[in-house]
């Protein structure tokens, strides 16, 4: 952290992060409120109370986990501040270890039969008033420690998620510890100016909705929300990963200055939108967007995408404690349709687990020791067949409207192609029996390639799939080990790694010579960066956040295909990822 003073009433505080979404955001401070709301106090049966135990065991590990990240992060703050902050952390985590707190918990399910959330606060309370009735002031104090330790284990336990943002004033700018993806689509951009968190990385799903929403973000902070007050004037530098607080009035210009250019620029690309994405050797490539949330149809469509190449449907799962039946998708799933006018919609089925765990659905994966390789995505939907039947049918019937396609996370085998045709059919002949209109012949169905097994099997894939889109962001986390939303190593997250790269060659490949339509839809689809190693190994579809759509297109608009290719080529000889990069940046003009 870096620290500038101006006069005794005002500190002006520069605080380092990822850049996960570009843009400036300058505006008063909120701090999301962490703080527990009233929570459900029952009597639990019997023979639940095993369950009650591993529910609260859960919990419990989540809040070591969580602070065990924070004093991570905050060992990168100056000596006395991490000394300080790294004490208190200590002692959160001591009264998580094997604790009074935590034996009386486990009582009071055992014992009194009483719900986790109850049991955690009928014990913090007793336990904080005895530290507040004690004569020494400074462990009276420790009151409040203890309670911010329930809270956390309260907000675990109950997967809580934060409310609408649209109490606040315009161009607030929205600070927390940690934000779900869940929270994030909360966020109106008419409201929200930015966001930026302590916790977090560059390629986890809250990341990608931030760049959806065009909300310039910064996470992974180290010591931010200790140094905050809500109403502090806060400038987000989501290009160059920077928070800072109080800025002197010539830093505030600066920044104002830098937001107006950078709108004047988009401006200006934005005149792209009604140009084709041609490469200047006439070889077209088709633009489509990646949807979050179906409010950003119309963006997509006036920034000149020619569809939605990934519509991603977990917002419908987000935010609620029920589950969406087929009348609700078919109606959100149609009123897209209609809005692109003959522009077709990529639906791509549930993908919920890890950090995207939906509360509707947490039921299915709160006992996983690790959700990103456990029951998620088509696993889920094949376990649970009404998840699937209901949004294949709600698919199939917003197909009549307007050309949809449909999209399988997680694909691994061509068995599990062969299941979800099986519902698909079986839906044909519901939809039948019913009298409801549906698509007509059926729509494309294709697989997600982002396990390494299905790049790897893709030859096999090919001959039960109607088209692929390889996703970057998994392929690239799977092949090399690395959690995407995971700050601390979010260094080694590289998608130019030679290993990810014969994974996307091998898939684009087996898909050529299968005649098959293939596409990128991952993070690096939108970058202007990798466009001429993308249309040099074949790549001729690709589909991205609206926002990164103009400066991709005028990137290809500039590029000549052989060119690419001989560029592609030349990478793909290559064994070490800083050549790789060299070389990209090299034909890219960046060296």
């Amino acid at each position: 952290m870096k620290v500038k003073s101006e006069g005794r009433a005002r500190r002006q505080r520069i605080f380092e992060g990822l850049s996960v979404a570009p843009g400036i955001a300058i505006g008063p401070a909120h701090l999301v409120d962490a703080h527990a709301p009233q929570i459900p106090d029952y009597e639990i049966a019997a023979e639940n109370v095993g369950a009650e135990l591993e529910r609260f065991a859960s919990a419990l590990a989540k809040a070591q986990k969580q602070l065990r990240k924070l004093k991570d992060k905050s060992s990168k703050l100056p000596a006395a501040a991490a000394e300080e902050i790294g004490i208190l952390l200590e002692a959160h985590l001591q009264m998580l270890t094997g604790s009074r707190v935590v034996r009386g918990v486990q009582r009071r399910i055992v014992e009194d039969r009483r719900n986790a959330e109850a049991a955690v606060q009928a014990e913090i309370s007793d336990v904080a008033k005895e530290f507040e009735q004690l004569d020494d002031a400074y462990l009276a104090a420790r009151a409040v420690d203890i309670r911010e330790v329930g809270d956390r284990l309260v907000r675990n336990l109950s997967n809580l998620t934060y409310q609408g943002f649209t109490h606040l004033a315009p161009e607030t700018v929205i600070l927390a510890e940690e934000l779900s993806p869940a929270d994030t689509a909360l966020m109106d951009p008419a409201i929200v100016a930015g966001f930026a968190t302590m916790l977090g990385g560059a390629q986890g799903h809250t990341a990608i909705m931030a760049r959806s929403l065009r909300l310039p973000a910064v996470l992974g902070v180290a010591g931010l929300i200790g140094a905050v007050k809500t109403g502090d004037t806060i400038v987000v530098d989501g290009d160059e990963g920077r928070v800072i607080v109080n800025p002197t009035r010539k830093t505030l210009a600066d920044y104002r200055r830098r937001r107006g250019a950078g709108e004047r620029q988009r401006q200006q690309l934005q005149r792209l939108s009604r140009l084709p994405a041609v490469t200047r050797d006439g070889v077209a490539i088709r633009l489509e967007a990646n949807l979050e949330l179906p409010r950003e149809t119309e963006l997509a469509i006036a920034a000149g995408a020619e569809g939605i190449g990934l519509l991603r449907t977990e917002f419908l799962y987000m935010n609620r404690d029920d589950l969406p039946d087929e009348d609700e998708q078919y109606a959100v799933f149609r009123s897209i349709v209609e809005k692109l006018q003959g522009r077709p919609l990529t639906i791509r089925t549930l993908d919920v687990g890890g950090e995207k765990l939906a509360g509707a659905l947490g039921k299915y994966g709160e006992t996983e020791a690790n959700p990103a390789l456990g029951l998620r995505a088509i696993r889920l939907s094949l376990k649970e067949r009404p998840l699937l039947e209901a949004q294949i049918a709600a698919a199939l019937r917003a197909g009549a409207h307007g050309p949809v396609r449909i999209l399988l996370p997680m694909i691994s085998t061509p068995w599990e192609m062969r299941e979800v045709r099986d519902v698909a059919n079986a839906m044909v002949r519901r939809l039948k029996r019913r009298g409801q209109a549906f698509a007509d012949p059926m729509p494309p169905i294709g697989a997600m390639i982002e396990v390494p097994g299905a790049a790897l099997a893709a030859d096999a894939l090919a001959q039960v799939c109607d088209f692929f889109a390889i996703g970057t962001n998994d392929l690239t986390q799977y092949t090399l080990a690395i959690d995407r939303g995971e700050e601390r190593v979010a260094h080694l997250y590289d998608p130019l790694h030679p290993a990810v790269l014969r994974l996307v060659q091998f898939a684009t490949e087996a898909a050529l010579r299968a005649r098959l339509p293939v596409a990128v839809c991952g993070e690096i689809a939108g970058d202007p960066r990798f466009a001429p190693l993308l249309i040099g190994l074949g790549i001729r579809e690709l589909s991205m956040a609206t926002a990164a759509l103009p400066r991709v297109k005028q990137r290809i608009r500039a590029l000549d295909s052989v060119a690419a290719t001989r560029c592609a080529s030349t990478i793909m000889e290559q064994s070490d990822s800083g050549r790789i990069a060299v070389l990209l940046d090299d034909f890219n003009g960046l060296a």
